[in-house]
């Protein structure tokens, strides 16, 4: 016989009494802390831990005494269970707040640098409807509430979004507050005359189904990008999807593509795209600059709040005009091209062949021939020897994937000695390290955090160094 499982810990009457990392609030017992999602500092509730580690446990609210005086009521009806928007429950102020606190901590804590005044969060104008990218998962495995579980369920179909740690069940969104129109009643629109006519969702279990991906790019521009991702090569009814799409929202689409997916993998970067109608391309916007935005170009979900991150880049690094810039992990190139006007010749590099290419189209679309692009991962690229050929940059911006820079790009960086760095940064926890590693020569001049991702814990910095 198998050992019984131990019952983890149930507590009543638990005060929150902070936010954590990932979203989540806290409370303690006994100087032992727990995570709790979906709540907000001042609710009193009653927790089922679901999770016990040496350290810390993990729990989730099943009952609530008192609700927080601050807690702000959520707009959208899937709160709590699509793992999208998980502070809407926190008044935005308080959430620029704590966007703030987890800057001030990261770099006091983690980096223990001397630090300036860090300058106030710039928060969004736009707090709902302002993505610019949704991408949406068809699925026959919907995810059903305990209400659901208890009644007949027939329509077990789904579009929406992947529930946090379920890799194959799917919240039916009906409506998402993320991207504006015409984003829900495509999606919408889609669903329905799948279901009508026999068009079967894509089952990430079986691997089998017509419709993957629904994606919807828009642009500030007002231009719309439509690309659905079939799993399965049925020419006819692929036919029958992109023509109801066509003839019901073409005049609001100004560019529909498809891609036939069979990986067993949703990614499409290494996919053939097909231009269905309309241009392979939307234009995005930045001052006087246009962006070529493809089916698998990177650009900023933010558009609004990219021009305001861009903004604080190119003022911290106040360019004379005489300068050379590299624009490590330049992605598309929209900061290159962003301040390519202010310096006398940037260089930018970045690890996907594709994002250069299209840096490239870019600069050539707005006139710009003082940027130059390198495609190679940048421990390999940035190297003193590429130093030595391209000349001893005057400023460096880096904008680093999560896990921040490399060792050896830190050391290439402290061997050319630019006068300044500009380090852009979605996790002001590997900053703070890679920081603590260039303090030897560099101090920290300015901080600025900006919130691109209302209603997540998400948070950008912006550091200035200075060279000692």
């Amino acid at each position: 016989m198998g050992r019984a499982r131990k019952k983890k810990p149930f507590f009543e009457n638990i005060e929150i009494t902070g936010v954590a990392a990932e979203g989540k609030a806290l409370a303690k017992i006994d100087d032992k802390v727990i995570f709790v999602p979906f709540v907000v500092p001042g609710d009193v509730v009653d927790l089922q831990v679901v999770k016990k580690r040496k350290n810390y446990m993990e729990a989730r609210a099943v009952k609530f005494h008192k609700y927080s005086e601050i807690r702000a009521e959520a707009f959208c009806k899937h709160f709590g269970v699509c793992g999208g928007c998980k502070w809407q429950i926190l008044p935005y102020p308080l959430q620029l707040q704590y966007k703030q606190q987890e800057v001030i901590d990261a770099l006091t804590r983690i980096g223990k640098v001397e630090l300036p005044e860090i300058m106030p969060i710039k928060g969004s104008e736009k707090t709902q409807y302002y993505r610019n990218k949704l991408e949406y998962t068809f699925s026959p495995h919907r995810w059903l509430s305990k209400e659901e579980m208890d009644d007949e369920v027939k329509d077990m179909n789904a579009v929406g979004f992947h529930i946090p740690g379920l890799f194959d069940k799917i919240v039916d969104v009906e409506h998402c507050y993320l991207q504006d129109e015409p984003s829900n009643k495509i999606r919408l629109g889609v669903k329905k005359f799948a279901l009508e006519n026999e068009c079967d969702f894509y089952s990430q279990r079986e691997n089998h189904g017509l419709i993957r991906n629904l994606v919807v790019r828009t642009s500030s521009t007002g231009e719309v990008m439509v690309i659905v991702i079939f799993g399965a090569k049925d020419n006819a009814k692929i036919e029958s999807v992109m023509s109801f799409i066509h003839e019901n929202f073409g005049h609001e689409i100004t560019s529909l593509q498809y891609i036939v997916n069979l990986k067993l993998n949703d990614s499409f970067a290494d996919q053939d795209v097909v231009s269905y109608t309309g241009k392979p391309f939307i234009y995005e916007g930045m001052e006087d600059l246009k962006f070529k935005v493809g089916p698998k170009s990177f650009y900023q979900t933010n558009s609004s709040q990219a021009y305001e991150l861009y903004a604080v880049v190119r003022n911290f690094a106040d360019l004379t005009g005489n300068d050379l810039v590299y624009d490590l992990y330049t992605g598309t190139g929209t900061i290159a091209l962003f301040v390519a006007r202010s310096c006398k010749k940037i260089i930018g590099v970045e690890y996907v062949e594709e994002a250069i290419k299209d840096a490239k189209e870019n600069a050539e679309l707005n006139g710009i021939d003082n940027a130059q692009f390198y495609a190679g991962d940048m421990k390999d690229v940035l190297t003193n020897e590429f130093v030595a050929k391209n000349g001893t940059p005057d400023v460096i911006i880096t904008d680093p994937p999560r896990p921040g820079m490399h060792n050896s790009v830190i050391d290439t960086i402290l061997n050319c000695k630019p006068n300044k760095i500009v380090y852009v940064s979605c996790n002001p926890a590997t900053q703070a390290r890679d920081l603590a590693l260039l303090e030897v020569s560099y101090l920290v001049a300015k901080v600025q955090p900006v919130d691109m991702f209302p209603h997540t814990h998400h948070v950008e910095n912006v550091v200035l160094l200075m060279k000692r």
